[in-house]
């Protein structure tokens, strides 16, 4: 049984995006060569699935849905074709979604975890510093609920996604707007995760925060 749909309407939500110092290309710092940037732009242009997203060149999303012409809509439309080769909670890896947190608090909960696995996963044992924008977002629509109990513990699992991606699968077929749901890194945190770029709305730039990070925490 599907979570029950409830209104949403939330105002500055969070969702810290890896920032570059200047809005500067990261090619930038490889290379001061114009001919060797170049090159480096047209390979990205052949490679980025954002870029093949907004050319109609990706199976899991379709041109159609993406946003244009209007601000930051390359940050929405990053989020929705950059997905983990693995997926994410609610996303396959076909497919990506944008996340978000009710409170800047769990949004740096949920980064700073997913850094330091990071970290283990190539077993590097120093702590380590990350800069970050937070990207603010408003939401007017009719989201699926998730509560922090029994029925609903399945798809909050803290160590696998198995059964949330099956329950997004089936609520992404079904036309749903998303789901907010209790996080499972930042005690009373809310997250929001929305399956419909034309949804975010109103995203615009606030603060930098530095995460700090290390594997062994």
């Amino acid at each position: 049984m599907a979570p029950r749909l409830h209104e949403i309407r939330r105002d500055d939500t969070h969702r810290l995006i890896p920032s570059i110092p200047g809005d500067k290309s990261v090619f930038e710092k490889l290379t001061g060569d114009e001919s060797e940037l170049e090159s480096l732009f047209e390979l990205e242009s052949a490679t980025n699935d954002r870029l093949l997203g907004e050319a109609n060149l990706l199976p899991g999303i379709s041109v159609h849905e993406l946003l244009f012409g209007i601000s930051y809509a390359h940050i929405v439309n990053a989020a929705f074709t950059h997905a983990h080769p693995f997926g994410s909670r609610f996303n396959g890896p076909d497919r990506g979604a944008w996340y978000a947190a009710f409170e800047q608090e769990t949004a740096y909960a949920e980064v700073a975890y997913h850094k330091r696995q990071e970290l283990k996963e190539v077993d590097w044992q120093e702590p380590e510093t990350f800069t970050f924008d937070d990207y603010l977002a408003d939401f007017r629509a009719e989201f699926h609920i998730i509560r922090k109990d029994k029925s609903h513990s399945q798809w909050l699992r803290p160590d696998s996604y198995a059964a949330s991606q099956t329950l997004a699968r089936t609520l992404l077929a079904e036309g749903a707007t998303g789901i907010v749901y209790p996080s499972v890194r930042a005690k009373n945190g809310t997250c929001i995760v929305c399956f419909r770029p034309a949804l975010v709305l109103n995203v615009r730039k606030g603060s930098t925060l530095t995460v700090k990070s290390r594997p062994d925490a």
